[in-house]
């Protein structure tokens, strides 16, 4: 279990949603819909609609927005999302997982494939990337929850597999069996999480130069922005000197 390893958090840039806050709002309230229709509209009784809830509160979501996306869930009048991956490969022999919610199949897959297209990368079958990651889940936590060897000691208690500090904050990744039993005993330890989420994890990660980052983080924009995807999960690596230079 490393605890002290720099890990750049391969969802590019963290804190991407919010400036757009509405946006981010919009999405966020879909998943907290889903979760609630999949399951009970129970935050202490349906795991993923307590992770949803998690991540809002996060985001600063109002509470009544919260309660508003649960009871959606509930309602006849309610859009009908589906949950689709898309895999494919990005500028510089990048792997791209994307995860959406959708109410128009067609819609997304159109779009994520323009996407891909237009910013040097290529919309992949189903498996095409996703065997190069492991799923797991991740409770990501802000620096200021605690130094790396207070979270990593509170992590390992909690059954956490592994965990990765920096100076931006700290990933703990666990099971996917592990994930909301792990959380819940690091919650009443370091508070609340930023985030609590299934992710892919890669294998190995391609370090990009800044000729391929430019357009990647292109890539990653487009597909962010778009209402229907959730996540954007990648192996790729954008050292700190280009990420400056890119601004």
């Amino acid at each position: 279990m490393a605890g002290h390893s720099k890990y750049k958090n391969i969802m590019y840039r963290k804190g991407a949603q919010d400036k757009k806050r509405s946006a981010a709002f919009s999405k966020l309230s879909r998943e907290i819909t889903v979760a609630a229709k999949m399951g009970l509209p129970d935050v202490d009784a349906n795991a993923r609609l307590r992770a949803a809830v998690m991540a809002a509160r996060a985001q600063s979501m109002p509470k009544d927005n919260i309660q508003r996306a649960i009871d959606k869930a509930s309602g006849s009048d309610g859009e009908n999302y589906e949950e689709i991956r898309y895999e494919g490969y990005g500028p510089g022999g990048t792997a791209i997982i994307v995860e959406a919610l959708t109410d128009n199949r067609n819609r997304t897959a159109t779009n994520v494939r323009t996407a891909f297209s237009k910013n040097g990368g290529n919309l992949g079958t189903s498996g095409a990337v996703s065997h190069g990651f492991d799923r797991l889940g991740l409770i990501s936590y802000p620096a200021t929850a605690g130094d790396a060897d207070a979270v990593f000691e509170a992590a390992l208690e909690a059954g956490a597999d592994d965990v990765e500090s920096s100076e931006e904050g700290h990933d703990i990744w666990t099971s996917v069996e592990n994930l909301h039993p792990a959380a819940k005993a690091l919650e009443a330890v370091l508070g609340d999480p930023e985030g609590v989420k299934l992710a892919w994890k890669p294998h190995a990660a391609v370090t990009v130069d800044e000729s391929v980052a430019a357009t990647l983080m292109k890539l990653i924009d487009t597909l962010e922005d778009d209402d229907d995807v959730q996540t954007v999960w990648g192996n790729y690596d954008v050292p700190d000197e280009v990420m400056e230079k890119l601004g």
